[in-house]
């Protein structure tokens, strides 16, 4: 997976919020991610049925563990969702 550069990012005002208000999640520690490593990246082919999407694993600068549900749209990262890691997730980053 290869990430635009520079890196930015368009936001859904729909998805921030809910992103917020849902899984804790601020759009900032988000965007904290794609900045820091490691970070693995995998295809999401279940969700891909209009655009590409992918799902990212990394870390925050204060190392919080989050999965995040993204898609590429005029060369900008589009975030679709995010959330803590679950165990699954975890165990899968950290391998």
């Amino acid at each position: 997976m290869k990430l635009p550069s520079p890196i930015s990012f368009e936001w859904d005002e729909n998805n921030r919020e809910k992103n917020w208000h849902k899984h804790a999640v601020h759009h900032k520690k988000i965007e904290e991610v794609f900045f820091n490593r490691p970070i693995k990246f995998f295809a999401d082919a279940k969700h891909s049925t209009v655009e590409k999407r992918y799902l990212a694993l990394g870390k925050t600068n204060d190392d919080c563990l989050l999965s995040i549900v993204f898609t590429i749209r005029s060369n900008k990262i589009r975030v679709i969702s995010a959330h803590k890691q679950s165990r699954k997730e975890k165990s899968l980053y950290e391998k």
